[in-house]
C-alpha cells in the first residue's frame, strides 16, 4: 500500500450537478473559516445545525415530557429508552449499505422523514407500551440516519473530511446548547402545551433538515471492486477492533455530563451552580478549538499520536477531580474547573482521531456500511457507560476516578496496535 495514500480516499463519489462557483470576494466569515464556502459543505453544516437545535431541545426536556406530561414513571422511561437504544443498533449497517448502493442523500432523506413522523407521534403517546413502540422506531431511524449521513460527510468533505467533521462537531455543540436553553424555558413553564411544543419543535427540525439536504447535488455511489463482499464491514476484524477500542474511549464523553454533576452535588463541598459552569466551559472549548485540534490528525499516524495523548490527559483530568472530595469549597471548585479544562483537551484529540479513523480506514465503496458499524460500537459502549461511571466514579469515589482514568490510558496505548493491524489489511481500490 502506498504510504502517501490514505485508505478510503479514492473515488469517493462524484456529483451529478455542476458545482457552484465560488463568490469573490469571499466574505470575511468565510475567509476566517467561521462558515464553509458556498456549496455542499455549507448546506450540510446548515442542515446539521438545524437538526442539532432540535436534539438539544429533546435531550434536555424528553425525560420531563415523558414523566410530567405523559405520566410515565422514571423506571418506565429508563427501561423504554434503554430498550430503544439496543434496538436501534441493528439499523446502522444495513441502512449504511443501502446508502452505499442506492445513494447517501436519498437514503438520508428517508431516515429524516421517518424521524420527523416518529418524533411527532410521541405527543399522542399515553401508555407505556405505545411509548416503547414509538421510541424504538425513533431510535431505529436515528441509527439509520447516522449511518447514511456518513458517506455525505466523506463525499462532500473535500480534501480534509476530518477537519470538516471537526467543524461540524464545533457548530453542533453550539446548536445543541441553543436548543438546551430553549428547553429550559419549557421546563420552567412545566405545562402540557409547552412539552408538546418541545417535541413538535424537534420533529420540525428533522423536516427542516430534510429540506436543506434535498438541495444537495446527488452523490453517486462508488462502484464496489469486483468480487467485493456484500457485508464487508462485518468481516473486517481489524476495523471492528478499532471500533471497539474507539467506543471504549468515547466513554469519556459522559464523564463531564453524567459522573461529574453527581460527584459535585453528592461528594464535594463545591457549589451546585458549578455543574452548569462546567457544562458551559466544556461547550465553549469544543466550539472554539475543535477544528484547531484536528490539525495534523489527517492520517493514521496522526490519529495514533492523538489517542495516546488523549488517554494520558484523561487520567490527569480525572485525577484532579478525584482529589476534591475532602477539600474546601474554593479549592474543590478550582481543581474541578482545572480538571474540566484538561479533560476537554483530551476530548478534542480523541474526537478528531475518531473522525479520521472512521473515514480513513473504511473503503470508499462502503463508507455507509462502515459508518453504521462505527455507530454500533459507540452505541454499545454508551449503553453501559452510565453504569460503569456510576459504580466507579460516584459509588467508589476517588479510587474509582483514578481507575477509570487509568483505563483510558490503557485503551489509548492499545489503539495504535489495532490501527496498524487495520492498515496492513487495507486493500487499495482501483481508481
Amino acid at each position: 500500500m502506498d504510504n502517501n495514500q490514505k485508505p478510503g480516499t479514492q473515488a469517493v463519489g462524484t456529483t451529478v450537478d455542476e458545482p457552484e462557483k465560488p463568490e469573490f470576494p469571499q466574505p470575511w466569515v468565510v475567509a476566517r473559516g467561521l462558515i464553509p464556502e458556498r456549496g455542499p459543505r455549507r448546506l450540510l453544516a446548515l442542515a446539521f445545525f438545524v437538526n442539532m437545535i432540535g436534539n438539544g431541545l429533546y435531550m434536555t426536556g424528553a425525560a420531563l415530557f415523558f414523566t410530567r406530561s405523559v405520566g410515565l414513571s422514571v423506571a418506565q422511561v429508563g427501561l423504554g429508552m434503554g430498550a430503544a437504544s439496543l434496538v436501534g443498533l441493528v439499523a446502522g449497517i444495513p441502512v449504511g449499505r443501502l446508502a452505499d448502493v442506492r445513494g447517501a442523500r436519498e437514503t438520508y432523506l428517508v431516515t429524516l422523514a421517518v424521524q420527523a413522523v416518529a418524533m411527532a407521534s410521541l405527543v399522542l403517546v399515553q401508555t407505556f407500551w405505545l411509548f416503547v413502540l414509538v421510541i424504538c422506531v425513533t431510535q431505529l431511524a436515528n441509527s439509520a440516519s447516522v449511518a447514511s449521513r456518513g458517506p455525505l460527510i466523506r463525499g462532500f468533505g473535500g480534501a480534509s473530511p476530518t477537519k470538516f467533521r471537526a467543524y461540524l462537531r464545533a457548530t453542533n455543540n453550539l446548536a445543541g446548547s441553543a436548543g438546551a436553553l430553549a428547553a429550559g424555558v419549557v421546563v420552567h413553564l412545566d405545562t402540557r402545551a409547552a412539552y408538546a411544543a418541545l417535541i413538535l419543535g424537534n420533529a420540525f427540525t428533522f423536516a427542516a433538515c430534510a429540506l436543506v439536504i434535498a438541495r444537495l447535488p446527488r452523490l453517486a455511489p462508488v462502484p464496489a471492486p469486483p468480487m467485493a463482499d456484500r457485508w464487508v464491514a462485518l468481516k473486517d476484524k481489524p476495523y471492528m477492533t478499532v471500533t471497539m477500542l474507539d467506543g471504549l474511549l468515547t466513554m469519556q464523553g459522559q464523564v463531564l455530563v453524567f459522573a461529574l454533576p453527581l460527584w459535585i452535588v453528592g461528594q464535594t463541598d463545591a457549589p451546585r451552580w458549578l455543574v452548569g459552569v462546567c457544562a458551559v466551559i466544556n461547550t465553549l472549548i469544543v466550539v472554539a478549538f475543535q477544528v484547531r485540534a484536528s490539525r495534523g490528525i489527517d492520517s493514521n499516524a496522526g490519529a495514533i499520536r492523538a489517542v495516546r495523548r488523549a488517554g494520558l490527559v484523561f487520567l490527569l483530568g480525572m485525577a484532579l477531580i478525584a482529589v476534591t472530595g475532602d477539600l474546601s469549597p474554593a479549592a474543590a471548585t478550582a481543581l474541578i474547573l482545572a480538571g474540566v479544562v484538561v479533560h476537554t483537551v483530551g476530548e478534542l484529540w480523541q474526537a478528531a482521531a475518531s473522525f479520521e479513523l472512521n473515514f480513513g480506514l473504511a473503503p470508499a465503496h462502503a463508507q455507509g456500511q462502515y459508518s453504521g458499524l462505527f455507530g454500533m460500537g459507540h452505541g454499545l459502549t454508551n449503553a453501559i457507560t452510565p453504569s460503569v461511571l456510576g459504580l466507579l466514579c460516584v459509588t467508589w469515589g476517588a479510587p474509582g476516578w483514578l481507575v477509570m482514568g487509568g483505563f483510558f490510558v490503557v485503551v489509548g496505548m492499545a489503539m495504535p496496535y489495532a490501527i496498524r493491524w487495520a492498515e496492513r489489511t487495507r486493500v487499495v481500490e482501483p481508481r
